[in-house]
């Protein structure tokens, strides 16, 4: 059983940092897809940025366009968590953030694409 809880998220000021953690449990991260995804009120859930783990041990980052510079995404396998350090954060990235989790061949970018989610984590940013 895959169990993904997220933390970290709060109320910032336009240009603020936060640093979102998602601790998971009962996963295996070789060949495998993790990600950040969001959603605002009365919109669709968006791709926020997403990380392959091959099973060789190859990396790989997606990152959307809107937040390419500003946030990164990382994973520390030895506490089994998946970071999201947001940075020069704007009204616009408020919403709730949700972690999710699959199986995978390569860099998943769809929410559909993942099996396993967080009950996900509140960013509010204020002009």
């Amino acid at each position: 059983q895959v169990q993904l809880v997220e933390s970290g998220g709060g109320s910032v000021q336009a240009g603020g940092s936060l640093r979102l953690s998602c601790v998971a449990s009962g996963y295996i991260y070789r060949d495998s897809c993790m990600g950040w995804f969001r959603q605002a009120p009365g919109k669709e859930r968006e791709v926020v940025a997403t990380i392959h783990n091959g099973y060789n041990g190859y990396r790989t980052t997606y990152y959307a366009d809107s937040v390419k510079g500003r946030f990164t995404i990382s994973q520390d396998s030895a506490k089994d968590t998946l970071y999201l350090q947001m940075n020069s954060l704007k009204p616009e990235d408020t919403a709730m953030y949700s972690c999710a989790a699959s199986s995978c061949a390569g860099i998943r970018t769809r929410p559909d694409n993942y099996n396993y989610w967080g009950q996900g984590t509140q960013v509010t940013v204020a002009s």
